[in-house]
């Protein structure tokens, strides 16, 4: 099955979807978006087995992953309502780690607005523009376990 985001309603279910079929370690490890609206997203992993490290919390990499896609899912959805072909790429991450991450860890990010403008400006410049998005970690309790800033380059093309 090929999916083109291109065309696709972005909605969490329709990329939890996507996920399974174009980035399948990101399904298998647990990861889903939980919810999107204009501004926010929030995405869940679970620490279980196969997102493990040695020291019985979550592996830092399946952290950033979650992570990543929470701003992600923003890009992805800025460029659809654009109704434009954008390119859309990581150029720099940065994560920080403050406890450990076991049970339910929530990664939120709150860009949705730095990315229209963004987009606003490659379309008015015809240049390509960075943003960085913060997606931060947080357990049930509430308790901030990671944070990462992840840079973005956004390109609208011709």
């Amino acid at each position: 099955m090929r999916v083109n985001t291109s065309l696709m309603k972005i909605t969490p279910s329709r990329v939890n979807t996507f996920m399974f079929f174009k980035l399948p370690l990101g399904w298998w490890s647990g990861m889903r978006v939980k919810s999107l609206t204009d501004t926010t997203s929030v995405v869940h992993i679970k620490h279980k087995w196969i997102n493990q490290n040695p020291f019985k919390s979550m592996f830092w990499a399946a952290q950033g992953m979650a992570a990543e896609m929470s701003t992600g899912v923003l890009v992805m959805q800025e460029i659809e309502k654009s109704k434009r072909k954008v390119s859309m790429l990581v150029t720099h991450q940065n994560g920080d780690f403050f406890k450990k991450a076991t049970g339910k860890i929530l990664f939120t990010c709150n860009g949705g607005n730095k990315i229209r403008e963004a987009i606003e400006a490659s379309i008015e410049t015809n240049e390509g523009q960075v943003i960085i998005l913060t997606s931060e970690g947080v357990n049930v309790n509430g308790v901030v376990v990671s944070n990462f800033q992840f840079q973005w380059s956004l390109k609208v093309k011709n």
